[in-house]
C-alpha cells in the first residue's frame, strides 16, 4: 500500500475533432486507477488546448468548461498546430507527470496504467507507450514505415533502443513539461521533445501499448511532408537547442 497521491496531468491537443473529442474525455475521465494495486492514489487533471478549431470543437468544449469544472480549456485565438498548443499545455499543468492524449481514438486511455507502472516499480524517468511492441491496427504503409525510419535515426543519434519515437504516449516528470522549451509548432513535437528528454539526461523506458489508426477521411492530419519534417527536426536538436 502506498501513503500518498500522485497527480497526473493529461494534456489534449484539440484541433477540428467534434467527432471524436466527447468520446476520448469520457474514457480519459473513467480510467480506473483503484484497480491496479500496484499503483498509489491518482489524481487525473484534464487540459484541452483548442487550436483555434472551426468544426464545432471550440463550440463542444466551451459547452464542456460549463458543466465540468474538472476539465481546463486553453482556447487559441489563432491555429498555431500541435507543438505549440502542447507548449501552452504544459505550462498550465500541475501534476507529478504529464501525458498527452490525442483527441481521437487511436490510443486507449487505460494505457496510462501500463506507462505508471512503469516509473512506481522500476523507477523510470521517462515512459514512452510502444505500438510496435504491443499491439497496432490499421496503420498505413507510409505511417508504419516513417514510423520505423525517425526510431532507427533517433537510436543512431542519440546512443539508444527505442521501437516507437513518434508515439504519443510519453510520460513524463511534470517539472521537466513545465520547463521544456518547445520550439516546433508542428507534428515535429515528437522528435523535438525525445531529443531534449535524452540530451537532457533522463532514460525512456518502453512499455507496449493498443493502438487502432484512422485514415485521412476519418481525420488523421499527419502527412509525408510532417515525416521530412520530423528528419530535419532530429538533425537540428541532436546538434542544438
Amino acid at each position: 500500500m502506498y501513503n500518498y497521491v500522485m497527480k497526473l496531468s493529461v494534456v489534449v491537443p484539440a484541433y477540428n475533432e467534434k467527432s471524436t473529442l466527447e468520446s476520448i474525455l469520457a474514457r480519459v475521465k473513467e480510467v480506473d486507477f483503484s484497480d491496479t494495486p500496484e499503483l498509489p492514489d491518482i489524481e487525473k487533471e484534464i487540459i484541452i488546448i483548442d487550436d483555434c478549431s472551426t468544426d464545432g470543437t471550440t463550440q463542444i468544449l466551451q459547452e464542456l468548461q460549463k458543466s465540468d469544472p474538472d476539465i481546463v480549456v486553453i482556447f487559441k485565438k489563432t491555429n498555431e498546430g500541435k507543438g505549440f498548443a502542447l507548449r501552452d499545455g504544459f505550462r498550465k499543468t500541475t501534476g507529478d507527470y504529464v501525458i498527452v492524449q490525442d483527441a481521437d481514438l487511436e490510443y486507449d486511455p487505460n494505457d496510462f496504467k501500463k506507462l505508471l507502472r512503469a516509473v512506481v516499480e522500476d523507477g523510470a524517468d521517462v515512459v514512452y507507450g510502444s505500438r510496435f511492441s504491443g499491439t497496432y491496427k490499421d496503420m498505413s504503409n507510409l505511417h508504419y514505415y516513417g514510423n520505423k525510419i525517425l526510431t532507427i535515426i533517433t537510436n543512431i543519434f542519440f546512443g539508444v533502443l527505442l521501437t516507437d519515437m513518434e508515439t504519443c504516449y510519453k510520460l513524463m516528470p511534470g517539472k521537466f513539461a513545465r520547463q521544456v522549451e518547445i520550439k516546433s509548432a508542428r507534428f515535429n513535437f515528437e522528435p523535438e521533445i525525445t531529443a531534449k528528454i535524452l540530451k537532457s539526461g533522463l532514460k525512456i523506458v518502453e512499455v507496449p501499448i493498443s493502438y487502432q489508426g484512422r485514415s485521412h477521411n476519418e481525420g488523421k492530419k499527419i502527412t509525408w511532408r510532417d515525416g521530412l519534417s520530423a528528419l530535419f527536426t532530429l538533425i537540428k536538436f541532436r546538434f542544438t537547442n
